[in-house]
């Protein structure tokens, strides 16, 4: 399979306040290459999301504003582009209400949810969040560092793929 996971962590609950993102990029199922990097989210960070994945406001200041990461991110967000999520319902809502905020257009691409493939082929876990998942598959994860979350996304698809099949994850695929 060919497909970018993604993940975003967020410095509040606003859908503007991306404050990190990765990319993991995958190529005939292997991890060919991957972008990360914190962002300036141009708005305050809530004490409940620093507890969650540790960025701090300290931690952003030389950080580069969104527009600049999306000219880094977009190629990877096109057409015939698949794009992968833990909680895909998330990260697309982080995407587009940054894009919004800075003005820039929506770019249409195809998306897979990692939970929602994991809740119909791994039924038998007593969840489907990232960490059981992760764990299932023996997947090395520090949670909710952008990076670990996008490769450990990456690696559950490569794994689900291989022990499923193409084609039990085809009807998962929407177009954003």
């Amino acid at each position: 399979m060919n497909f970018t996971a993604l993940d975003f962590e967020t410095a509040n609950r606003k859908t503007h306040s991306a404050c990190s993102v990765a990319l993991t990029v995958v190529r005939n199922n292997q991890i060919v290459d991957e972008y990360y990097t914190l962002i300036n989210p141009d708005t305050w960070f809530d004490a409940v999301n620093i507890r969650v994945h540790g960025i701090r406001e300290t931690d952003i200041i030389d950080a580069p504003y969104f527009p600049e990461v999306w000219e880094k991110m977009s190629a990877y967000f096109t057409d015939d582009q698949l794009v992968v999520a833990h909680n895909m319902s998330f990260d697309k809502r982080i995407l587009l209400g940054t894009l919004d905020y800075y003005g820039i257009q929506h770019p249409r691409f195809q998306t897979l949810c990692t939970v929602q493939s994991s809740r119909r082929l791994l039924k038998q876990l007593p969840n489907h969040k990232l960490n059981t998942v992760a764990a299932h598959y023996a997947i090395p994860l520090n949670h909710h560092h952008a990076l670990d979350d996008a490769r450990a996304s990456a690696k559950i698809l490569i794994n689900q793929e291989k022990e499923y099949g193409t084609a039990s994850l085809k009807s998962l695929v929407k177009l954003a």
